[in-house]
């Protein structure tokens, strides 16, 4: 293997067979007589699920009939990549994409059924909550196992324990067991522990959706410096700002298979734009299947660059247009069109209603309507925006017609380009809108004049 590489994966592939019956009995006791009453018969419907020696693969890839095998689902085929040391590679996908099974094999937790993977130097990994921890044992204890296993000595695990704790922020809870941890608990615990024992590879799967915000900008954080550090970092995740923050090169997977590799913008945007996320655009052309009732229905709704065109995805710097369009059913109604954003963490971020004098105040005659908003450039911040819709019935009674929350997504890239409102700092900047805003600032003499 290459010194200069971290991780190389060769024509990997992993199999899982589905549909081996499932016997279950209406007790303990009927259980274990069962299982010695037949041995051989329950031993060989376990070994099924791992043993593939009566598939034809080379079959079951060139899709051919007689190759056809519907217990067989492919987890991976044929996936081959490899990582330069010191790389910070993200891998986005849809679920069931393959991520996790890909991980799983790199983090030594299963193995593949075809192919190999290398990985040079000491694995620090997070897969799911709680993995790597003994339950029983304390939060103490659990440091210390899972140093022994990555090959540290006691007194090396003493050098950095207090700094994993203060991380971890569970210093009142070391000698509790795990099982009685919290999600978020656990989550803390795991990830300072995986990124603090010296790993010459990180491997963490979308841990960073449980937790606060803070902690997840603690781990960002750590991230940035294990990669500055000239260390490896397998990053996966349905967070598309923290990818294209983190990352410096990323792999787009579907059904098993890598099908794009390049740099974070490209690839991101290719998976925004591939529909395996929310959607920017809905519609409803049957009336009776338009959310909404006798006086008012909603026909579609979409987000629309500078073009006009249909969008996913904006540079930080571009405007967003919002369009949505509505049946009035019946006249002598005033009607009131709105929209609200939110982001990732449902925060909303502002709402607007319609308030042009043409409509405000005044009775709507029936017919279709089409209601259009611009957030400017440089406003909302990079990540994830949700849009929910709604129109009220304002006059002569205050009822809501229709309300339809996250009814589409659009996503905002910062492309650190120097023009936003980040210019060219390159942390994280807190907070939920971004608006780029004038600064003023003059040299008013030396210090020693004051």
């Amino acid at each position: 293997m290459n010194p200069d590489l971290a991780i190389t994966v060769e024509n990997m592939s992993k199999l899982y067979r589905l549909g081996v019956e499932q016997h279950s009995e209406d007790n303990m006791a009927t259980a274990v007589a069962s299982f010695f009453r037949n041995p051989l018969a329950n031993y060989r419907r376990y070994k099924s699920l791992y043993d593939f020696s009566d598939v034809n693969v080379a079959q079951l890839e060139d899709g051919s009939e007689s190759g056809a095998r519907e217990d067989i689902l492919w987890a991976l085929r044929d996936v081959s990549f490899e990582v330069p040391r010191g790389q910070i590679l993200g891998i986005v996908g849809h679920n069931g994409a393959g991520k996790s099974t890909l991980l799983k094999i790199l983090s030594r937790i299963t193995a593949p059924t075809a192919g190999k993977a290398q990985i040079q130097g000491r694995v620090g990994s997070l897969l799911e909550v709680g993995t790597g921890f003994h339950q029983e044992l304390t939060g103490r204890e659990n440091v210390y196992l899972n140093g022994t296993i990555l090959g540290l000595r006691k007194r090396e695990v003493d050098k950095i324990f207090d700094e994993i704790v203060d991380f971890a922020g569970v210093e009142k809870f070391l000698d509790t067991p795990v099982k009685r941890y919290s999600s978020g608990m656990k989550v803390r615990l795991g990830f300072a522990v995986a990124a603090h024992l010296d790993p010459e590879v990180l491997i963490v799967d979308e841990v960073l959706a449980v937790g606060d915000a803070d902690f997840k900008r603690k781990c960002l954080g750590k991230m940035e410096a294990i990669g500055e550090s000239g260390r490896t970092i397998l990053f996966v995740s349905h967070n598309m700002p923290q990818v294209t923050r983190l990352c410096n090169r990323v792999l787009m997977m579907e059904n098993g298979q890598i099908v794009k590799d390049g740099g974070p913008h490209e690839v991101v945007e290719a998976y925004l734009s591939s529909g395996k996320m929310r959607v920017a655009s809905r519609d409803w052309p049957e009336l009776e299947d338009a959310p909404g009732g006798e006086i008012a229905r909603l026909r579609s709704i979409s987000v629309r660059n500078r073009a006009g065109e249909v969008a996913e995805s904006f540079d930080i710097r571009e405007p967003v247009m919002l369009r949505i369009e509505f049946d009035c059913l019946k006249g002598g109604h005033e009607l009131l069109p709105g929209f609200s954003i939110c982001n990732e963490e449902m925060q909303i971020l502002f709402s607007s209603i319609d308030i042009e004098p043409k409509w405000a105040g005044k009775e709507r005659d029936p017919g279709r309507y089409v209601a259009e908003i611009t957030v400017p450039g440089n406003f909302l911040a990079e990540g994830t925006m949700l849009v929910n819709t709604a129109v009220r019935q304002w006059k002569p009674a205050q009822t809501l017609e229709y309300f339809v929350p996250e009814a589409i997504a659009f996503q905002v890239i910062d492309s650190f380009e120097g023009d936003s409102a980040r210019g060219q700092y390159p942390g994280d900047l807190a907070g939920v809108v971004r608006p780029k805003l004038e600064w003023r600032t003059e040299r008013t003499g030396d210090t020693n004049e004051r």
